[in-house]
């Protein structure tokens, strides 16, 4: 059976950690590059956050390539704190080693030329802001055709949001971008929106059964999450919490696994969406459309329905890879 191919692009943080975890243990996946984008902290962050994960999975042999510093349009809001202000919790020592290990090719261009050269046979999964998916289509228009599909966490299909009381957060930090990759990358298209991960959220009984394994990984997990507010098990009165409750929502994750594993997901919705960028309050927001009164030709596939049992379990054996 020939090899999935995948390229990743994120904005890594504590989940993004645990998703692209997810796809160097997939048994016959070949991640062929790692891109880097500004969101849940500063795109140097983020670079050295992606070597972090790499070395710890004994996989530096993965090209790394650093990208978008911040938005298509306007300045780089302030980053939230949800995972730490480096991203992954703030309990690792910083370096300089990582600059030495990242590719010097920037990430659109590297994204353009692995897509070019593995013509139909690579997913890209994105897991932050689409501000590097905005630029290469800018700079290739033929690069969508190219694509076998793309897999994005991001966005929003009950107009609630966790940045804004109506965007999630990855397209509210860069609306335009959100707004041209769905508008224009027509390959097949599979979103796990927000509220989607928050409701298929694991139990803190199953985030400890992932972390306490006697693993490199898994201690690595449990290490970042260690002192970050997002891990608390204390209730906290806040928009995330009066809707969906309490649990652990490991959310880049469900992006990666229904790449890897199409099973995972049982349901998805497959309609017209488009992402706000006008409104004061809507800015950012993804309109879900099952009717097509936006009369688009394309059409994506939303999630809404994930196997639990199954995505637990892809995840404690990711974490048993070193």
């Amino acid at each position: 059976m020939a090899q999935k191919l995948l390229i990743i692009d994120t904005d890594c943080g504590i989940d993004d950690a645990l998703a692209i975890i997810v796809a160097l243990a997939a048994r016959g996946v070949k991640v062929l590059g790692i891109t880097c984008c500004f969101g849940n902290t500063a795109v140097d962050n983020v670079c050295q956050n992606v070597m972090r994960v790499l070395t710890v999975c004994q996989q530096t042999q993965i090209p790394v390539y650093k990208g978008s510093a911040g938005p298509l349009i306007g300045p780089v809001t302030g980053f939230k704190d949800h995972f730490g202000t480096d991203g992954l919790g703030d309990v690792l020592e910083n370096s300089e080693i990582w600059k030495g290990q990242i590719q010097k090719e920037h990430a659109v261009h590297a994204l353009i030329r692995l897509v070019n050269e593995n013509q139909g046979e690579v997913s890209l999964i994105a897991l932050g802001p689409l501000t590097n998916l905005a630029l290469a289509v800018r700079l290739d228009p033929t690069l969508p055709q190219k694509l076998k599909d793309l897999y994005i966490m991001g966005g929003n299909m009950e107009g609630k949001g966790n940045l804004t009381p109506s965007a999630e957060f990855n397209f509210s930090l860069d609306a335009e971008s959100a707004h041209i990759v769905l508008e224009e990358y027509t390959c097949s298209t599979h979103i796990a929106t927000w509220e989607f991960t928050c409701r298929n959220k694991l139990s803190w009984e199953s985030f400890d059964e992932l972390v306490n394994q006697d693993t490199s990984a898994a201690r690595f997990m449990k290490k970042i999450t260690s002192k970050c507010w997002a891990y608390s098990r204390e209730p906290r009165i806040s928009n995330k919490d009066l809707l969906f409750g309490h649990g652990f929502v490991p959310y880049d994750a469900f992006a990666v696994a229904a790449c890897v594993d199409s099973s995972v997901i049982t349901e998805s919705l497959q309609c017209a969406v488009r992402v706000e960028v006008q409104g004061q309050l809507g800015r950012g927001m993804m309109v879900v459309d099952p009717a097509n009164t936006l009369k688009k030709g394309h059409l994506v596939f939303v999630m809404r329905t994930c196997d639990l049992k199954k995505f637990s379990l892809m995840l404690k054996a990711a974490l048993q890879i070193a």
